[in-house]
């Protein structure tokens, strides 16, 4: 299994397909797939069929995962930033590559 730089509750932008150019915070990484889900980016529309928990059923607008390739961490100005890891003290850290600050 490999290490993401990519964790839950960064900011990110899209550098690649569809939604190039939007950024969101994301909600959810998928560790298996190299995948994470971002808020307000990438929206599906899911028909549901009727439940004991939805009875109406209906169209759900919902976001789907967008590959970890695709996406650029934020630093704290808005700009684009590759991670890098490194040891403060015993601590592990990411920091950006762009500004060396830490994340």
């Amino acid at each position: 299994m490999t290490k993401l730089k990519i964790k839950s509750g960064d900011t990110v932008k899209v550098i690649a397909g569809d939604h190039k150019g939007s950024e969101g915070k994301v909600q959810k990484v998928l560790l298996d797939k190299n995948k994470a889900i971002v808020e307000g980016i990438n929206v599906v529309k899911k028909h549901t069929k009727p439940s004991a928990k939805n009875p109406q059923g209906g169209i759900v607008e919902k976001e789907a995962p967008i590959h970890i390739s695709n996406l650029s961490l934020l630093t704290k100005k808005g700009e684009t930033t590759r991670v890098g890891f490194k040891m403060e003290g015993e601590k592990k850290v990411r920091f950006s590559k762009k500004s060396n600050e830490v994340i």
